[in-house]
């Protein structure tokens, strides 16, 4: 099927907003009890001085008018609608660099890379590391709605993008992703590696992780000392959302698409266990950083398709395109930062991936585009600059 792709603003009509606020005004807040730390989830006072923040001093024009600064697109590829923005390089030869964001992410959250990747000369660095940056939502996220087709996962996904690359007019492309992007990336790697420079990513994991055991503490190097307490940590107490979204999406789906206290403290939750902020998730993010999360997931109505995206992994698993080894067999690139949610251990990624560069980070935790971008565009630069034509 020939994909469609036409010009695309955003463009929020005043009405929505308006019936945010509305919500926003009408909140009945549950009790909140000796949860000081979040133990129990997401903790009430912030939960309130957020959303008072959101409905008294957010500007979401502000925030669209921003994001209207690059150029966006829509896309209609085998009935599936895929927004994307697709900003070029200006450079002798940019290379084309596909961008695929996870949950609870937007495409938003890699705008600091734009600037830097498409103009590096701009902020500092050589021309000739110029990307043409192609930025899209993941299906049933964001503006890639509505999701009515089903079975689209991580691995359609990657089809999906080799399509929009198609037809954008590049052969041959590069590609970076984390969380579920992770697994985009390293799907286009194993299905799709003579069509691919390299690829990247900073959370290597298997591509069958939901229907494969978890590394041993034997698995682990003596430099890697407390990762396999940190994965058992998380699978053990940081995993309920993804046991739920896995099974049951559609009926958290009601309650996200209802309330935007209950998307904006589902999304709260994850941003302050998973960066690198020590407790206080204003030192990762801002309250704008938070909200135009929110915002997004609540006027696109993602919050139950994005769900959705964990089950349709589950019902359809994962099989491998070729039994070669190694699995992924593009040119791969690892930056590991060290308080990302789960680590695999080196010995298994040198075992799955062609790697050529594996760079670990001490700070930084799993949102890697916003928290630590200067140190993600060097390791981009840095590992696709031999790969260049």
């Amino acid at each position: 099927m020939k994909t469609r792709i036409e010009a695309f603003r955003v463009s929020i009509d005043e009405a929505e907003l308006i019936d945010l606020k509305d919500r926003l005004q009408r909140v009945r807040y549950a009790d909140d009890y000796a949860n000081e730390d979040w133990s129990y989830g997401v903790n009430g006072r912030y939960l309130r001085e957020l959303c008072d923040y959101w409905k008294l001093g957010f500007d979401w024009r502000k925030q669209e008018r921003e994001i209207n600064r690059y150029a966006h697109f829509m896309a209609q590829i085998e009935g599936v609608p895929i927004h994307f923005i697709h900003e070029r390089g200006k450079g002798s030869q940019p290379m084309p660099l596909i961008l695929s964001h996870g949950w609870p992410w937007t495409f938003w959250d890699f705008r600091k890379l734009i600037g830097p990747l498409t103009d590096p000369a701009a902020h500092g660095g050589d021309p000739a590391d110029a990307f043409d940056v192609v930025l899209p939502s993941l299906p049933g996220f964001g503006f890639s709605t509505p999701l009515r087709t089903p079975q689209i996962n991580f691995w359609r996904t990657a089809d999906l993008w080799v399509q929009l690359m198609d037809a954008l007019g590049y052969p041959r492309f590069s590609s970076y992703g984390s969380d579920w992007g992770a697994f985009v990336s390293s799907q286009l790697g194993h299905k799709y590696a003579d069509r691919l420079y390299g690829t990247h990513t900073s959370l290597p994991l298997p591509l069958d992780l939901f229907f494969c055991g978890l590394p041993e503490p034997q698995d682990f190097a003596d430099d890697e000392k407390g990762w396999y307490e940190r994965n058992a940590q998380f699978f053990g107490s940081e995993s309920a959302y993804s046991a739920l979204q896995a099974t049951k999406p559609q009926t958290l789906a009601y309650g996200l698409n209802d309330s935007p206290v209950a998307q904006c403290a589902w999304i709260l939750e994850k941003r302050r266990s998973w960066s690198d902020c020590d407790g206080d998730v204003e030192r990762a993010f801002s309250k704008d950083d938070l909200l135009t999360t929110a915002t997004l997931y609540w006027l696109t109505q993602s919050g139950g398709s994005a769900a959705r995206y964990y089950a349709e992994c589950i019902r359809n698993p994962w099989k491998p395109a070729h039994d070669r080894s190694p699995r992924i067999e593009a040119p791969s690139g690892i930056a590991r930062f060290d308080r990302d949610v789960v680590q695999w251990p080196r010995s298994w990624v040198e075992k799955h991936y062609n790697l050529q560069r594996y760079t670990r980070i001490a700070r930084g935790g799993h949102f890697t585009a916003m928290e630590s971008p200067d140190v993600l565009i060097h390791e981009l630069r840095e590992f696709y600059r031999p790969l260049r034509p």
